[in-house]
């Protein structure tokens, strides 16, 4: 038998993981270490890069002593971090800025300058991107604003994966995936963008050199190796984004499958290969490999904002909540809610727009409050899917997964709902993690077909017409007050 193993890197949790032959994780060979981003009141999310390292090699440490004599069966190494993350890195391969993450919504003048002064629809069938704050462009330009002290010591700019694999085997080398998610590449060509970098105060060198994502390396630093002796010489593969990941874990690896994802964040993916269908504008499209992609959309605002509304309104405790959330009617509150906490990706890309609550009464409920924030949710989902549509197959399966998501059946059961469509709750408990192990075993040549791989599937969960008609009314009203608050869109 031989194994490979899974490196999760996610903006809440390192997890380590040892899985099979057969994509299967090993029962107790799993390590996992939470962290946090640090905040900032005027919109920053940032990490630090050397301490995330430090975090998740000490994981794998951890795991190679659990697994013992079977550390030496190791075949390959894959890893899935969060994409649209930036950090500066000097010459001595040491970070000078922290990691700049997704969720940061600092640079909304930048974004509305690149707006200003591109193409974006042409940008956008280039790069598969909008214009917005979770990608790297715009963050670079508020850095040279902002933090131009980082500009002036850094000499390359990179993605947390990237700076692990310089550690960690003295090398600059990013995956085409890493960089489909950055903003800055051009699909067609499969190199960095030239007309966006001729707007940024960066140069084409100070970015890595590209591979596909399926590119082994060996050969670990001196460092590295004698703290990780087992896999000093293992392939190793570049990383995936963990959105692409999650759909390879799930089973949705043909246009057959949609995934539906809600953890922290969200969201709803189609993988295709050949040929890249034009993304719908206010969607994205982003790599696997340089054969694969997804087509899809993203919210900022997804458990997160269920678990801040629950934490405020001091809700009751999780069973009881549900339980509550259950006996509600749908959309029977009154409520309205636009629900941007941390702003707007898909498909209206306006990262200055906040949340808003609308319709409040004195016999308005935390509960209801809560049921109409994960409802708002799921009209998002709706606009999504509505746009992802002529990329499935006519009679596709939405697969959903996600801890935020699965841990809900009134949640699950209120996406069906809305969507009016059946959902059918995966079976992956770490659709992400999965995702990078199969990323190790289709490089090492374990697994030479992702479609051949059994589907674990489980609750199958049955849209209700009443109920979906019953939304369709909530979903007006959110798009009257979308219109009224935030305005048009750039979808």
């Amino acid at each position: 038998m031989r194994y490979v193993l899974s490196i999760d890197v996610g903006t809440s949790s390192v997890r380590v993981s040892v899985y099979d032959e057969q994509g299967q994780a090993v029962p107790g060979i799993s390590v996992g270490q939470a962290h946090a981003p640090d905040t900032t009141p005027d919109g920053g999310v940032e990490m630090d890069a050397e301490a995330l390292l430090q975090r998740t090699v000490a994981c794998i440490e951890r795991v190679l002593e659990i697994a013992g004599s079977r550390a030496s069966a190791i075949a390959g190494v894959g890893m899935c971090t969060f994409w649209h993350s930036i950090l500066g890195v000097d010459a001595d391969s040491q970070p000078v800025s922290p990691i700049l993450l997704w969720a940061d919504t600092r640079s909304v003048a930048e974004v509305d300058a690149l707006k200003g002064a591109l193409d974006v629809r042409a940008v956008h069938a280039r790069t598969g991107c909008m214009q917005h704050t979770s990608y790297v462009p715009s963050k670079v330009l508020w850095a040279a604003r902002q933090r131009p002290e980082w500009l002036a010591a850094a000499e390359w700019w990179m993605s947390p994966p990237e700076y692990f694999h310089l550690r960690l085997f003295g090398v600059r080398a990013c995956s085409v995936s890493m960089a489909s998610g950055t903003g800055l590449y051009h699909d067609a060509a499969s190199e960095w963008d030239a007309e966006l970098l001729e707007m940024l105060p960066i140069r084409p060198e100070q970015l890595s050199p590209l591979f596909d994502t399926l590119e082994p390396f060996r050969g670990l630093t001196a460092e590295f190796a004698a703290r990780l002796p087992a896999l000093a010489e293992t392939r190793w593969f570049l990383a995936a984004g963990d959105g692409a990941c999650s759909n390879v874990g799930s089973g949705c690896v043909s246009p057959d499958r949609v995934a539906l994802m809600v953890g922290t964040s969200g969201a709803l993916r189609v993988m295709r290969s050949g040929e890249p269908h034009a993304a719908p504008w206010g969607l994205w499209r982003y790599r696997w490999d340089r054969d694969r992609y997804l087509l899809g959309g993203a919210l900022s605002n997804g458990g997160n904002l269920f678990a801040w509304f629950r934490d405020t309104l001091r809700a009751p405790a999780e069973e009881t909540l549900e339980q509550q959330l259950a006996a509600l009617e749908p959309d029977g509150h009154g409520l309205t809610v636009l629900p941007f906490l941390a702003g707007e990706r898909c498909p209206g890309w306006r990262g200055d727009a906040r949340a808003a609550l609308v319709g409040l009464s004195w016999s308005t409920t935390p509960t209801e409050i809560v049921r109409a924030g994960m409802e708002a949710v799921a009209y998002r989902f709706a606009l999504i899917h509505e746009l992802i549509r002529d990329a499935a197959a006519p009679r596709h399966q939405i697969v959903a997964s996600g801890g935020a998501l699965l841990a809900s059946p009134v949640w699950t059961q209120i996406m069906a709902d809305v969507l009016g469509e059946e959902l059918v709750a995966s079976d992956e408990a770490e659709a992400s993690a999965r995702g990078a192990a199969l990323l190790a075993l289709e490089g090492v040549g374990i697994v030479p077909d992702l479609r051949a791989l059994p589907v674990r599937l489980g609750r199958v969960f049955e849209p209700d017409p009443e109920r979906h008609e019953r939304y369709r009314e909530g979903r007006s009203r959110q798009a009257a007050l979308y219109e009224q608050l935030v305005g048009r869109g750039a979808g």
